[in-house]
């Protein structure tokens, strides 16, 4: 696919890496945002499961691009000397994994510019860490933390610029920020794309069926002269561990539900949608 190389969240697909690893596949996915295996998140997982994954994952001709890790995603409050450990643990599995990028958050309740420089100065740990380890710690902009618009997602980048953006305009969408604007001020520092879309209401939909403006963004970064990574994130259906990663929310299923009579159903439609979407830049 020209300029651009597809990833998956496929625990979308199924909890079931096998399964997964089937629903890339038939779909012409080449590589994996690994996230839940087997019903656990990656971070939870020890280190024999997670060379047994590889195992299956070398098996089925699939590479793993990026550890979807849920790192960042507490309360600035929270014991940090513990969740650095778990960021570490989580390292290792990415050596293991061979994977190129690491997907984290910007903490909770960041409510003071006392608590953003904390943050920052967190990511910033995170990143040192990481140093020349070849696998590159990025940033995804989310409902709810420090990063979750554009001008504090800018404000991160410009305090790290060591730290990359993974761009996810359905979240931008669900927080009122145009996505647009949010290009125009973050373009420069984004290494990978989430894809998913929204409409208005906070509701997601297909890529390109929303009000992302994920056709016009794309256009944009594939106007650079490498081929860039877009990972799939269809959220178009419920689907195990999903309330892990978003809290719990009354009316969640409605929120997440398009029509499709199951996930893997679901997940071939998202991968279709953005083909679509791909094809008629």
């Amino acid at each position: 696919m020209k300029k651009f190389v597809l990833s998956a969240f496929a625990d979308e697909a199924s909890e079931l890496l096998h399964e997964q690893i089937d629903a890339m596949n038939e779909n012409g996915v080449e590589m994996l945002e690994i996230r839940g295996v087997n019903g656990r998140n990656i971070s939870d997982m020890t280190k024999g499961e997670v060379k047994a994954a590889k195992y299956l994952l070398d098996k089925g001709g699939i590479k793993v691009w990026s550890i979807g890790s849920p790192i960042g995603k507490v309360k600035i409050t929270d014991d940090f000397d513990k969740h650095f450990d778990k960021f570490k643990k989580t390292m290792e599995y990415a050596d293991i994994l061979e994977a190129k990028s690491f997907r984290l958050f910007s903490f909770f309740e960041v409510d003071t510019e006392e608590k953003e420089n904390e943050a920052i100065e967190r990511l910033g740990k995170f990143c040192e860490y990481a140093k020349g380890s070849g696998v590159a710690i990025c940033h995804e902009n989310e409902k709810g933390i420090f990063g979750d618009t554009a001008p504090r997602c800018l404000k991160i980048h410009k305090a790290l610029p060591e730290l990359p953006a993974i761009f996810d305009p359905a979240n931008f969408v669900q927080v009122g920020q145009d996505t647009l604007e949010a290009w125009e001020m973050l373009g420069k520092y984004v290494k990978y794309m989430h894809i998913k879309d929204a409409l208005e209401n906070g509701s997601i939909v297909p890529a390109g069926k929303g009000t992302g403006h994920i056709p016009e963004i794309l256009g944009m970064f594939a106007s650079e002269s490498e081929t860039k990574v877009l990972t799939l994130e269809p959220h178009l259906k419920v689907f195990s561990g999903l309330a892990g990663l978003e809290g719990k929310q009354e009316g969640l299923s409605e929120h997440y539900e398009y029509g499709y009579p199951d996930n893997r159903t679901a997940f071939s439609a998202a991968v279709s949608a953005l083909k679509d979407v791909i094809n008629n830049i």
